[in-house]
């Protein structure tokens, strides 16, 4: 149990640096990674930027993810679960650009270009503040790795089995601090676990955010 977001990152700051984990960059996924990630880059001694994506949600199940739109426009989809919920290309295909304008329009927010930060041959920690579907971490995977990334390792507090499994498959590293069986929700894991506004999240970036 992690008391909040910063307790959580300090710990994976810890565990990377103990780990001797090299990086060249840092980067979290808005807003909930923000402050976990900041402590993480602190422990790493490197800059903090933002990576984003957007979660395609399931026909009246917000908290289903089929799959996940990067900032960029590429699209992950959980083919198996767009099967079993039988889930038309219509819906696929307007939910894809809603969420790409919405991802876009995010990374322009955090960034003021809008691009994710220059990559090429560098070593990259991907912060979360935990893995559930895994559906929004892949999609940024993807987007770091056709970004020109010598390396990638992804970094988070807590997360389901099945999904650190799959994850394995995307980064060249995968640290979880804790992968507990009868996982659930992300939020189970903190005591607290509230809401982060684009605010607060962006307060945790360095003053010169854009790397690029």
């Amino acid at each position: 149990m992690f008391s909040n977001r910063q307790d959580a990152g300090e710990r994976l700051g810890e565990r990377l640096a103990a780990e001797g984990v090299d990086a060249d960059i840092v980067l979290g996924i808005p807003r909930g990674a923000l402050p976990v990630a900041r402590p993480v880059a602190d422990a790493l001694e490197v800059p903090l930027d933002v990576v984003v994506a957007s979660k395609l949600s399931a026909p009246g199940n917000p908290e289903l993810a089929l799959g996940a739109v990067a900032s960029d426009g590429s699209l992950w989809l959980n083919e198996d679960l767009v099967d079993q919920v039988n889930v038309p290309q219509e819906y696929i295909d307007g939910q894809r650009d809603q969420e790409a304008d919405a991802a876009q329009r995010k990374a322009h927010q955090y960034r003021d270009d809008g691009r994710i930060p220059d990559l090429a041959d560098k070593r990259v920690v991907l912060v979360d503040d935990g893995v559930a579907t895994g559906a929004t971490a892949i999609a940024c995977l993807r987007q770091i790795t056709d970004a020109g990334a010598a390396a990638v390792i992804l970094a988070v507090p807590v997360g389901s089995p099945n999904s650190i499994a799959e994850l394995e498959t995307e980064a060249d590293d995968v640290i979880a601090l804790e992968t507990p069986s009868d996982f659930r929700a992300v939020g189970q894991y903190y005591r607290d676990f509230g809401q982060v506004s684009d605010e607060q999240a962006m307060s945790y970036l360095d003053d010169d955010t854009d790397t690029a």
